[in-house]
């Protein structure tokens, strides 16, 4: 088996998680790090963390690097666009983080790039490749005709704090592609777009500050039901996800971007729990299907991946227009 050596972009929050997913992957080497020289401690303890083979503080040297086989892009909401397709142009795959990138045109872009290069660009999204969420889908027949879907994951932001207090960091920037759809509804919406494919009309309703979005509610409009994805990170309150229909229903209490456990309960009183993820670290699934993917050079599937993951995109851009949230286009 030829391992894929990773270079991971970014020092943050999410590469701890990213490293213990990837450390479960046969087919991947940790094989460079990229940040800012002024971060250098923390590039040496997570390449310690991942026995990461080396650092690197220049893009274009890494990208020249003909070891490279897949760039993980890690970085703020804004950069995704413009470090994945230097990365496409240089034909490396690319993994990326959610959002894809910060407006639909953007990924649009991508993934034509992608196409045209014959490498495979893929958005880090858990929800979509976990057990649970494959037992959901077989599920639904179960469940009868679907009449509601509703999903909250709202969280309190400690940057909510600083954000109140003057302090914009990126996930409240619209400079930075921020706002509480981009950073936390969106598993909500892939988590509904997934099972029941791009609603025919959609209507956000987003409380705003100072040009982004802290909180909102999202409707999607099929043709025989309705569902509600409800995003916060300026209030709290119980998670949850549930799917109803008129012979039965499927609950969690979990949020959609972990999904470890579900209840799937006939009206009758008969229910069932679901516990299929196995313990697993949250990243570790979609890394598994990239991984089997791209060792099989399966561009049919990264095709039908890529699709996917615009049709929600095109869900994000229309809801910002809706609730008068702009960012800007990168270009490189």
């Amino acid at each position: 088996m030829k391992q894929m050596n990773v270079a991971i972009l970014g020092a943050g929050m999410i590469i701890p998680d990213f490293l213990e997913a990837a450390g479960r992957i046969e087919e991947f080497n940790m094989y460079a790090i990229l940040g800012r020289v002024n971060r250098m401690e923390r590039l040496k303890e997570l390449q310690k963390m991942g026995d990461i083979d080396c650092i690197y503080h220049d893009y274009d040297e890494l990208l020249a690097d003909e070891a490279v086989d897949v760039v993980y892009v890690a970085l703020p909401n804004h950069l995704h666009y413009s470090f994945a397709k230097k990365a496409i142009q240089q034909k490396k795959h690319v993994i990326v983080e959610k959002p894809f990138t910060g407006t639909y045109q953007e990924a649009k872009e991508l993934v034509e790039l992608a196409e045209k290069h014959h490498v495979m660009v893929f958005e880090a999204i858990s929800n979509q490749y976990m057990p649970n969420y494959e037992k959901t889908r077989e599920l639904l027949e179960d469940l009868g005709n679907i009449k509601i879907v509703q999903l909250n994951f709202s969280q309190y932001s400690s940057r909510y704090d600083r954000f109140r207090e003057g302090t914009v960091l990126p996930v409240f920037d619209p400079k930075q592609a921020g706002g509480a759809l981009m950073d936390i509804n969106v598993y909500n919406i892939h988590y509904v777009t997934g099972l029941f494919g791009k609603p025919e009309r959609i209507h956000y309703f987003a409380n705003v500050e100072r040009g982004i979005d802290t909180s909102g509610i999202l409707t999607m409009e099929y043709p025989d039901f309705q569902a509600v994805c409800i995003g916060a990170k300026d209030c709290k309150a119980p998670l949850s996800i549930n799917i109803q229909g008129d012979r039965g229903f499927i609950h969690s209490d979990e949020p959609a971007n972990c999904y470890g456990t579900f209840t799937c309960a006939e009206n009758s009183g008969v229910s069932r729990v679901y516990s299929l993820n196995a313990g697993m670290p949250r990243l570790y699934y979609e890394l598994r299907f990239f991984a089997e993917m791209a060792g099989k050079g399966d561009f049919e599937q990264a095709g039908m991946c890529a699709r996917h993951t615009l049709d929600v995109m095109e869900i994000l851009d229309e809801a910002r227009k809706q609730a008068g949230i702009a960012f800007e286009e990168s270009r490189v």
